[in-house]
């Protein structure tokens, strides 16, 4: 046998606090993190979400947000195991005898997050941060959704893009 390198991606902390506001949607919380993400850099490296904002999004939010890591550039986004992915697996159809060794599976080997106990520090290669109450209703593209324009600029954005020579974003 011999020696094998491989090269570890880093893996970029992105912590979420807070709650969203009402009349804020998931995809407008899912672009904010694209114009985020894509800012930093996150080219190749795996995105861990985690903080107490993430127990007030729902796995569709969560999933939503994950799938979009080609747009943001990351080889992939993760989000930890809670008790709203519990929640999931018993809305799906598995039984509490497969959910309760699921939850004990992954208590033993500290891949669960109870929002509940005190979190212990994370490393990370480097961390973000969003406070969910600062996400605001916005559209993006046409062409690209890192194009994000919050709702209250779009006036001022549409007649910036109607003057640019060279068009639209």
């Amino acid at each position: 046998m011999q020696p094998m390198s491989m090269v570890l991606p880093g893996v970029v902390g992105f912590k979420l606090s807070g709650n969203l506001r009402n009349g804020v949607t998931a995809t407008d919380l899912v672009l904010t993190v694209t114009q985020i993400l894509r800012k930093h850099g996150v080219v190749g490296k795996f995105v861990e979400f985690y903080g107490d904002g993430m127990s007030k999004l729902s796995l569709a939010d969560r999933a939503t947000i994950a799938n979009m890591s080609p747009e943001y550039g990351a080889t992939m986004g993760f989000f930890p195991v809670d008790h709203v992915t519990l929640q999931y697996l018993k809305l799906t159809g598995r039984s509490d005898e497969t959910v309760a060794m699921i939850e004990s599976y992954l208590r033993a080997n500290r891949l669960f997050v109870d929002y509940n106990e005190p979190q212990q520090d994370r490393v990370y290669s480097s961390y973000l941060e969003l406070n969910l109450s600062d996400v605001e209703p916005c559209i993006s593209g046409p062409k690209r959704p890192h194009d994000r324009v919050p709702l209250k600029e779009m006036k001022a954005d549409w007649h910036a893009c109607l003057d640019n020579k060279v068009g639209f974003k």
